[in-house]
């Protein structure tokens, strides 16, 4: 393993040592598979190249100062994974394959977990693939599950810093009754004409409205919303948004800080009442939003005039990425040392 420059580290693929792959094959799980190669061999009809059976969860390692490895959550991941399955009629994979998986491409791969002190961490990508041949619409009998994982730097390079977003009125992310609240490949890729457009007018992400009304809002590019005032985190409810696993753990910790906690729809107008305003998920963790512009209404709503982020955001962002770490004690059984 060449030396790594830890802080200068991108939020992108870097090849670690191995990774971990398990067949569901005959209405069973066989055993884990420990191997070097970043290539899977799949069948040119296999249901996740043709049809979408796909999904996928992301997770972190973090190295605390005392060197003891953490994860974060990773029953919720699992159990996340398994929702989403369902969703797009998948084979489970079992809590503890997901744990004996995860904790096993932690250890193989410990010399790839960047230093405590870098802002950098450890990304785990499990991701459950539909590898059976059909060419008719309909599951697969056959599925891998993987989980591979990669160092990484902050999603957004501006890191803590507050970014420009613009509202997506051209494109939608998800139907109310479709797959938005499943993880799965295809809201991504349904995702990227207004990424795409965001970048080429000088914004780091979009933010989605509800497909139906196109009042409220719904999730934030890749991550949840939440928007601060009168002493109140509120984020939007909707049927057609990820669960993310780091609002909810935001909204528990507003609550333990004394703030007031809605979850409801959102409407675009409320934009204008709101003091702070932020995306959150896994890879991002936090990022304040500078200011949101609305090509529909053509008005801008600004937030972070000073280039700072809110003081409620901060404090979240300092007690959530605190716990992640080891800096602040663990109150809720969040965390779990990879031994």
């Amino acid at each position: 393993m060449e030396n790594l420059d830890w802080k200068s580290l991108p939020f992108g693929y870097y090849r670690t040592s191995y990774n971990i792959r398990c067949w569901y094959r005959n209405g069973q799980w066989g055993k884990l598979e420990i191997t070097d190669s970043e290539y899977i061999s799949i069948h040119i009809a296999a249901t996740a190249l043709h049809y979408g059976q796909e999904v996928f969860e992301g997770l972190k390692a973090y190295k605390g100062a005392d060197g003891k490895i953490r994860l974060f959550r990773w029953e919720d991941n699992a159990r996340r994974m398994q929702y989403s399955a369902r969703g797009v009629i998948m084979a489970e994979v079992p809590v503890e394959l997901f744990r004996e998986a995860v904790f096993t491409a932690v250890k193989l791969n410990k010399e790839y977990i960047p230093p405590y002190g870098t802002g950098a961490t450890l990304y785990i990508r499990p991701l459950l693939l539909g590898t059976g041949a059909e060419v008719g619409v309909k599951p697969s009998h056959e599925y891998l599950f993987m989980v591979f994982v990669t160092p990484v730097g902050p999603y957004f390079k501006e890191g803590i810093k507050p970014v420009k977003m613009f509202i997506s009125r051209d494109f939608d992310r998800a139907a109310p009754l479709g797959t938005g609240t499943f993880k799965v490949g295809g809201n991504y890729a349904a995702s990227l004409r207004a990424l795409m457009a965001a970048k080429e007018g000088g914004y780091a992400t979009a933010i989605f409205l509800d497909a139906k009304e196109k009042k409220y809002i719904d999730e934030c590019g890749p991550a949840n919303f939440f928007g601060i005032k009168n002493n109140t985190y509120i984020t939007p409810k909707s049927g057609s948004i990820l669960n993310s696993i780091t609002n909810m753990s935001l909204i528990t910790l507003a609550e333990e800080m004394g703030l007031k906690v809605e979850r409801r729809k959102v409407p675009v107008e409320e934009l204008a009442e709101f003091k702070e305003a932020g995306a959150c998920g896994t890879a991002a963790v936090i990022t304040p939003i500078a200011s949101i512009y609305d090509p529909g209404t053509n008005n801008t709503y600004e937030y972070c005039r000073d280039g700072n982020p809110g003081p409620v955001t901060l404090k979240l962002y300092n007690k959530l990425t605190g716990i992640q770490f080891g800096d602040e004690p663990d109150n809720h059984g969040w965390i779990t040392i990879v031994e």
